[in-house]
């Protein structure tokens, strides 16, 4: 073989390696889900896949489904009166509403952060991460480490390290959403859902969030509902576009790497949205 045909063989190998790293496996997926609320169909037919360590990025106009649809995604939703869901969510390739599983096991694995901070403010902030391990019966070793890691990996531990006994409350907005992630990690969850969890945070505390999303995007999966298209563009790896026509469910119009989506979309509709002519 001569030098030329040698190296283009190796340019052939690396390029088949670089194609095979792209491959991951799915984390989380949903086939055919719909939902109602009593005899109100809010969301209908949503299929999608998550794939593991990335960031996927929900869009859409206020009232779409959006919310509701990640609420599907950890059980939260059945919680609500009235709720109710057709289709399959599967985690590691198991239905999450099996007949057989525990809600509360699917709960500890995909967490939940939600629009709103919401730290127990009277609690210390050592305590606020430790609470989801008491809250849910969990045996860890070590609180002290467990505490620096996760509020490192929420990227708090260097604002707050010489005041972990103080009161959550004295936290900035911005601190306390961070803190509520730190303590999502302390049970070490697959997953990560995130309700629009920048929506009351000013700009420089919403950067801090973001960055912490792509760190945290290295080790587990994020699904992310966000009105902000800048922000999709920022910490999404893929998105999927939700919408509703009036008085009908919300549905996926289009959904792929968010390169495409805001790049070049498929439907006149994604493109309209991602160009702020609606929403």
């Amino acid at each position: 073989m001569s030098t030329a045909e040698f190296e283009k063989s190796v340019v052939a190998l690396e390029n088949e390696f670089a194609k095979a790293a792209e491959i991951r496996p799915i984390e989380l997926e949903t086939r055919d889900v719909s939902v109602w609320f009593n005899t109100r169909k809010v969301l209908e037919g949503v299929n999608m896949q998550f794939e593991k360590n990335t960031v996927t990025a929900l869009i859409g106009p206020s009232g779409c489904g959006k919310s509701t649809f990640i609420r599907t995604l950890n059980r939260l939703h059945e919680l609500l009166p009235g709720a109710a869901l057709a289709g399959e969510v599967l985690y590691e390739g198991k239905d999450i509403y099996g007949p057989t599983v525990d809600p509360v096991h699917i709960r500890l694995n995909i967490g939940m952060v939600f629009q709103k901070p919401n730290p127990f403010p009277s609690m210390t902030i050592r305590g606020n991460v430790l609470s989801g391990l008491k809250l849910s019966g969990m045996k860890r070793s070590n609180h002290d480490e467990l505490v620096e890691q996760t509020l490192t990996s929420a990227g708090l531990w260097n604002e707050v390290k010489d005041r972990l006994d103080h009161a959550a409350g004295e936290l900035s907005g911005g601190q306390q959403q961070r803190l509520v992630i730190a303590r999502a990690l302390a049970v070490n969850p697959h997953v990560l859902l995130m309700d629009e969890p920048c929506s009351a945070l000013d700009p420089a505390s919403t950067l801090k969030i973001e960055e912490t999303i792509r760190e945290l995007s290295k080790d587990i999966t994020i699904v992310i509902v966000t009105h902000n298209m800048q922000q999709a563009v920022r910490v999404a790896d893929n998105t999927a576009f939700f919408l509703a026509a009036e008085g009908e469910p919300g549905h996926v119009v289009e959904q792929g790497k968010t390169t495409d989506i805001f790049g070049n979309p498929q439907d006149q509709r994604t493109l309209d949205y991602v160009n702020g002519r609606f929403g």
